[in-house]
């Protein structure tokens, strides 16, 4: 089996526009025309049982709309994430909307949304999170359509756990062109999790291999960043790491049908 903790598609009639603004944006090519459609269509050639998808509110005024497509998606293949933007003056409500509706946790992406993970400002945001019981993932590190100084680096995630009380996923291996830090600073702590998202051809192999051995084979998701890499690609490293068979299940499965308690 294997599930797929971080991808992204859009509604039909904008996800061609999306897609064109961020691989340029970004320099990078993606892999699906980025439609619920084609994520499916390349999930079953890849051999993806199931797909969390991230969406991401990237002003006051998206929350609602990108919430409700979440929502639209979601099925036995789909299970998908809402976002709040942080500085929205109903985000709270909208947290509480999220819940209501049925999805499976948060997404928030500190570069896109301009906040820093340890802003002061987020402790509401974290305390609603928390007392929903969503799961809360980040974008953390570098990113490639930026540049620094980032929001989610490794000192400032550490912080941020502080006022957080439920399971948090800090995507890319713990942070995107920062694993050093992340095997230094962020490897041990019992409620983080790492993705795997985009680590073909980024990760060091030897530090994902370190990484693994420190935090625990059963803090670790398996993820993609699909559109932007194939799930095949990011089994690959997985695949090359030499991990053993009770490791990989854990990685591929396991972990995620924990967190996301069958949903």
């Amino acid at each position: 089996m294997r599930i797929d903790f971080h991808t992204h598609c859009f509604p039909d009639k904008i996800a061609a526009r999306a897609m064109d603004n961020l691989s340029r944006t970004a320099a990078i090519h993606p892999v699906t025309d980025g439609t619920a459609t084609g994520l499916v269509s390349m999930m079953e050639e890849d051999g993806i049982d199931k797909s969390v998808v991230l969406s991401i509110a990237t002003n006051a005024h998206q929350q609602k709309a990108v919430n409700d497509f979440a929502a639209s998606i979601q099925s036995e293949k789909l299970c998908a994430f809402g976002s709040v933007f942080p500085g929205a003056p109903d985000a709270l409500d909208e947290l509480e909307r999220i819940k209501m509706i049925g999805l499976c946790g948060v997404k928030l992406h500190p570069e896109y949304q301009q906040f820093y993970v340890d802003d002061e400002k987020m402790k509401p945001i974290y305390k609603k999170i928390s007392e929903l019981g969503l799961i809360l993932t980040f974008h953390a590190g570098v990113d490639n359509g930026y540049l620094p100084p980032y929001h989610c680096m490794p000192k400032n995630l550490l912080r941020a756990l502080l006022w957080l009380d439920t399971p948090v996923v800090a995507a890319h291996w713990g942070g995107q062109g920062c694993n050093a830090e992340v095997l230094d600073k962020l490897c041990g702590i019992e409620q983080l999790y790492f993705d795997t998202a985009y680590g073909y051809g980024t990760v060091v192999p030897a530090l994902a291999k370190k990484i693994i051995e420190k935090h625990g084979a059963d803090k670790i998701l398996f993820a993609s960043d699909a559109p932007w890499n194939r799930p095949s690609q990011d089994e690959y490293v997985i695949e090359c790491l030499r991990l053993s068979e009770e490791e990989k299940e854990m990685i591929y499965y396991k972990n995620a049908l924990k967190l996301l308690g069958g949903k």
